[in-house]
């Protein structure tokens, strides 16, 4: 088999950054009033700012599949016409701007400069960007390509602002009784982000400058065990299955929210660090590898409430991470969902810092239904 490196890595970031006082300029006021979870939520996942590819006035200024091809032709800004040599495009997203066509074939659909090639189009949340990723990975890995593009993208700010919920507002009004039900429903409002992000995928390593070999990538699904935990176009029944919206009247699609994104807060405490850092136990055991051979730590957190929490599994499990090795910039780009990763490995990469023989873990932790993705890279 051939090896896979990483050569190249870009991102594409909407407009300017909003800090969290001009959030809701953006996605504007349920009733008129300011969220009563907002500073919760934002005391608690320690984000500053965010990226939103629209204007206070709601006026969308990119697509989702534009934002990838944006970040894609990034990845050849010193060489526009390379472009034309890439044999497959990977991309992922959790937000597509319509159900069909595939979201990989509008982005392709954006970037003219290329060739009729392969396109594939992962679905799910944040672990679809890893899994196109590997996808990417193992098609140069088997020699069926020599270079392919993986990326991943977020537009969710739409489905984030208030004239979204102006329709289930007395049902909103009835959930305060249940503050829980409330914070639910409110919560995903100030976690969430814009943006995307690509990485070139080779055969070779750069002949200038560091890439990244690919050592291996790894996934676990819990969907066999566990319900749902964050869903969209679905209601959650009390018997912890979903409905689909297609099993809904239009006027019931409003009164339960059915296209609001909604996470059960309770449930994400409880499994996410515990199921998706066992497994990477599992896997460092499986692979030989130990943490201390580790140099960089990329977690994609949803929240820095996790970061603790994480930390303490790992060192209560035999398989401590110091300080030192972690790296995020949730503070600074917010929750890109599957995008997320490859916006803090970009920073990394392009750092100056990273040397020969370090080696670099991912970690992605998905709650929609508990899945987790996981790669170790050796800087070259």
């Amino acid at each position: 088999m051939s090896e896979a490196y990483i050569t190249r890595i870009a991102k594409f970031l909407p407009n300017e950054p909003v800090p969290n006082e001009e959030m809701e300029a953006y996605l504007g006021y349920i009733n008129g009033k300011p969220s009563k979870s907002k500073s919760i939520v934002l005391r608690n996942n320690g984000i500053k700012r965010r990226y939103y590819a629209l204007k206070k006035d709601g006026t969308a200024t990119h697509t989702n599949a534009e934002m990838a091809a944006l970040a894609v032709a990034n990845l050849f800004k010193n060489n526009a016409s390379e472009i034309k040599d890439v044999e497959l495009l990977s991309c992922a997203t959790s937000s597509p701007d319509q159900l069909m066509p595939s979201h990989g074939s509008m982005v392709h659909g954006y970037l003219k400069e290329t060739g009729p090639i392969e396109v594939v189009s992962p679905s799910g949340v944040c672990c679809a960007g890893m899994h196109a990723f590997k996808y990417a990975y193992m098609s140069v890995k088997l020699g069926e390509k020599e270079k392919a593009v993986s990326c991943a993208s977020e537009r969710l700010s739409p489905v984030l602002r208030a004239s979204q919920f102006e329709d289930e507002l007395q049902q909103l009004l009835k959930l305060e009784r249940n503050p829980y039900l409330a914070f639910e429903k409110d919560f995903l409002r100030w976690m969430l982000s814009d943006g995307a992000g690509a990485f070139l995928v080779e055969s070779k390593p750069n002949q200038e400058g560091i890439s990244l070999k690919i050592d291996w990538v790894e996934g676990c699904s819990y969907a066999n065990e566990q319900e749902a935990c964050m869903y969209m176009g679905a209601d959650k029944l009390e018997d912890g299955t979903l409905k689909s919206y297609k099993d809904y009247t239009n006027e019931d699609i409003q009164e339960y929210s059915v296209f609001s994104i909604k996470q059960d807060v309770k449930l994400l405490g409880e499994k996410i660090v515990k199921l998706g850092f066992a497994k990477l136990k599992d896997i460092l055991v499986k692979k030989g590898i130990s943490m201390e051979e580790v140099t960089y730590f990329l977690p994609h957190l949803s929240s820095y409430f996790f970061e603790n929490k994480i930390e303490d599994f790992c060192n209560e499990n035999g398989m401590p991470i110091s300080k030192e090795k972690w790296y995020t910039n949730l503070v600074t780009k917010g929750n890109v969902g599957s995008a997320s990763i490859y916006m803090m490995l970009e920073e990394v990469f392009h750092s100056g810092v990273l040397k020969k023989g370090e080696k670099i873990l991912l970690a992605v932790p998905e709650s929609s239904r508990f899945s987790y993705m996981f790669c170790l890279l050796t800087v070259c």
